[in-house]
């Protein structure tokens, strides 16, 4: 049965048998709901609202999960249709998402689309890279938060909504007006920081053994790269031709380091290192999060300061 399809017939029964459960939980509880589907969107809000006792935060994609096979359980429809904030990505893989919005009466929802918060740029396959199917229809990346200046964008949006809704229901916003204050300023340090590193760096070319996700992060500073997958793709093996290019380029510019994103199987980024000098490492597209950094308390700040050093040792 076609995806589209059966999260659509799956809404509809969920939605059917949630129908006579009444008020919204966020009613019962005095509460304003929100769901975000990914991490990004969650610890966005979470820095936004802090410690408050008024909001009610929920993340869908479960810690360690494969996002690109998400797929929604009842229990997720359920909390999509009772919340009063719902925060996603606004890309592709979100289909079944707005299948959901669709299929719900969502007039009294305030609904952020990430993607909308920023100007989109499309996926591209760059010299080496191996093709994905023909499609006439333009591909759009949709890790916006990899550039710290679009989660300033997204940031302040999502402050907005929550200072606007806490507004409406007759709360004070200082808290989350000085949330937002204090959040913004560390996002621009994020942002000068990993400028003064790129612009300082010997090289301006980094190389990927998997998927490319950052491609919002090249375009702000000004980076080359090199790739086995673009961002959305999703393949994980990795034919001969691209392996032996992506090994050429990494010994004839002496590249140190091959990249791979969190929770790959690292096996093309380790195929090229075991032929070259470089060596492997991770660089968090912040997409989702092992479950072990969600427990420790890793958020979107710590995972971008580790991408620091690890951008420094790729570029010098």
């Amino acid at each position: 049965m076609p995806k589209k399809l059966s999260v659509l017939l799956l809404a509809a029964a969920v939605l059917f048998l949630a129908s006579c459960g009444g008020e919204k939980a966020s009613e019962i509880e005095d509460k304003t709901s929100i769901v975000c589907t990914v991490f990004p969107a969650y610890d966005f809000a979470r820095s936004v609202i802090g410690d408050s006792d008024e909001f009610d935060l929920k993340l869908l994609l479960k810690p360690g999960s494969e996002v690109h096979s998400f797929e929604p359980t009842p229990q997720d429809i359920i909390d999509i249709k009772n919340c009063d904030i719902f925060i996603y990505t606004g890309g592709e893989s979100d289909e079944w998402a707005r299948n959901i919005l669709e299929s719900i009466d969502a007039n009294d929802m305030k609904i952020i689309a990430m993607m909308d918060c920023v100007e989109a740029v499309e996926e591209e396959t760059v010299e080496g890279m191996q093709k994905e199917g023909e499609d006439d229809e333009p591909q759009y990346d949709e890790h916006v938060w990899t550039s710290p200046n679009n989660a300033i964008k997204i940031v302040r949006t999502i402050s907005e909504i929550v200072i606007e809704t806490a507004e409406e229901n007759g709360k004070d916003t200082e808290l989350y007006e000085k949330n937002t204050k204090d959040y913004l300023a560390k996002l621009s340090e994020l942002d000068q920081n990993f400028r003064e590193i790129i612009n300082n760096s010997k090289r301006k070319t980094i190389v990927f053994g998997d998927r490319f996700p950052f491609r919002y992060f090249a375009e702000e500073y000004g980076l080359d790269y090199y790739a086995a997958f673009p961002g959305c793709s999703a393949e994980t093996e990795a034919d001969a031709k691209t392996v032996a290019f992506l090994i050429d380029k990494v010994n004839s510019e002496q590249i140190p380091v091959v990249f791979y994103p969190e929770l790959s199987n690292k096996k093309v980024a380790l195929t090229i290192c075991e032929s070259t000098n470089a060596e492997p490492m991770q660089l968090n597209s912040c997409h989702n999060l092992t479950v072990d950094e969600f427990k420790s308390g890793a958020d979107y700040l710590s995972l971008m300061k580790e991408n620091m050093a690890a951008v420094e040792a790729a570029l010098n």
